[in-house]
């Protein structure tokens, strides 16, 4: 199977040597987001819940550029500079999933790029056309 990179304008640029997405068969694989704007590529907010809400509505521009929505994630990584803020993740991340819920893991991390407080990445599973 050929590897498929996922990129769009909805989502901020890459900021690396990395794809916003790697679509390979019908599994997705998304890069970390952290709370950039696409429009400006500046942080949304200093406030975390802020930020959190951004990174999901980044992961939901990805995961829609790729042919799926963000319910389709099965595994997602939250990585945070602050694991007391893991609670507020909760909160936030009901907002944009249902039921069933993916996997997950949260992890505290000494720092994220540009000093972002939240970073998530994770894989996306769309629906067999069989």
């Amino acid at each position: 199977m050929a590897k498929v990179i996922v990129n769009t304008d909805n989502a901020p640029a890459a900021i690396g040597t990395y794809s916003q997405a790697v679509k390979i068969g019908t599994t997705v694989y998304l890069s970390g987001q952290i709370p950039l704007l696409p429009s400006t590529m500046q942080f949304v907010s200093d406030d975390f819940r802020e930020q959190a809400v951004q990174v999901f509505k980044n992961l939901q521009a990805v995961c829609e550029a790729a042919g799926g929505e963000l319910q389709d994630m099965v595994k997602v990584q939250i990585y945070l500079t602050d694991l007391a803020k893991f609670a507020l993740v909760n909160e936030v991340m009901a907002e944009f999933f249902t039921s069933p819920y993916p996997a997950r893991a949260a992890i505290e991390v000494k720092g994220l790029p540009r000093g972002a407080q939240i970073e998530i990445d994770g894989v996306m599973e769309l629906p067999s056309t069989n």
